[in-house]
């Protein structure tokens, strides 16, 4: 096949992802489950862990490069677990090289090395019809998103998204030095893309709350917009429910555990799931008293 065939081809198969993307009865859920969205209980506080997924489609695997040792140091181990303090729990179970959900839907499957930390993700480029694939499952994620969380501004006019993540801090390699703490805060509150004062009294209480709390009895350093400022899930969040939503990209440091060999810390792992619990009642007292 030459250039002009294959790329034409590929034309075709985009075109055709393209086509079916908006249709989510296109979308076929295999037994992996892609995704998890589960409500226990009716409240306006959603827990979300995108990048918490390890699993790759069986055509994903065999094209990827990557161990599964290098792709975990990249995703957010154990943020599934923190969902547990909502009622209402959003997890992604895929991978982000697969797909990641916190990007827009044209950068969610990675093509090249700068797209992922200077990782070379593919033993040869997927092909267009493989990439369409991915991006209909965040096409589907975010269309069942949707539902759950408009159902949720029904019946309470207002939510708060705690969108849970991890991040990498020792970068240089497992016996150098931790990158510097004045620039990587142990919890990152990201709340770039929000209309901040709008917001301000769940996000100040939020801060608050967390810098209250201790972890094997000392306090976290919790910082506003320093490292991060948000990713795609909750602009989306932002957009879509601008006068009802407000999303908390909480990113909280790999202090927990061994970011290089995958090893969690259980009993800093556990404190933090409780610190991040503690929010939970003051963001109700604050959606209460919402004007």
């Amino acid at each position: 096949m030459d250039d002009h065939q294959r790329s034409a081809r590929e034309a075709a198969a985009s075109d055709r992802c393209a086509r079916t993307a908006n249709d989510s009865r296109e979308m076929r859920v295999d037994p992996g489950h892609p995704f998890l969205i589960e409500q226990i209980a009716d409240s306006p506080i959603v827990a979300a862990a995108v990048h918490d997924g390890a699993a790759l489609r069986p055509e994903v695997a065999e094209l990827m490069a990557l161990g599964e040792a290098e792709r975990r140091r990249e995703e957010d181990p154990f943020t599934a677990a923190w969902t547990r303090i909502a009622p209402t729990r959003l997890i992604g179970r895929r991978s982000r090289f697969e797909v990641d959900l916190n990007r827009p839907p044209d950068k969610a499957v990675f093509r090249a090395p700068e797209d992922a930390w200077g990782l070379h993700v593919w033993r040869s480029p997927p092909p267009a019809a493989l990439v369409c694939r991915s991006k209909r499952i965040h096409e589907a994620f975010y269309a069942a998103a949707f539902e759950t969380l408009r159902d949720i501004e029904r019946r309470w006019d207002r939510f708060v998204v705690l969108d849970l993540h991890s991040y990498n801090h020792r970068r240089a390699g497992p016996h150098e030095p931790p990158d510097d703490p004045l620039r990587n805060p142990e919890v990152n509150i990201g709340t770039g893309s929000m209309d901040r004062q709008r917001w301000a009294s769940i996000v100040e209480r939020c801060i608050a709350d967390l810098r209250a709390a201790e972890v094997l009895g000392r306090p976290l350093d919790v910082r506003e917009n320093v490292r991060f400022l948000g990713g795609y899930f909750s602009t989306w969040v932002h957009r879509t429910f601008p006068a009802s939503g407000c999303a908390l990209a909480i990113e909280v440091k790999k202090f927990f555990m061994d970011e290089w060999t995958g090893v969690p810390d259980a009993v800093q792992l556990e404190a933090v799931e409780r610190v991040l619990a503690s929010t939970v009642p003051g963001l109700l007292q604050e959606l209460g008293a919402f004007a």
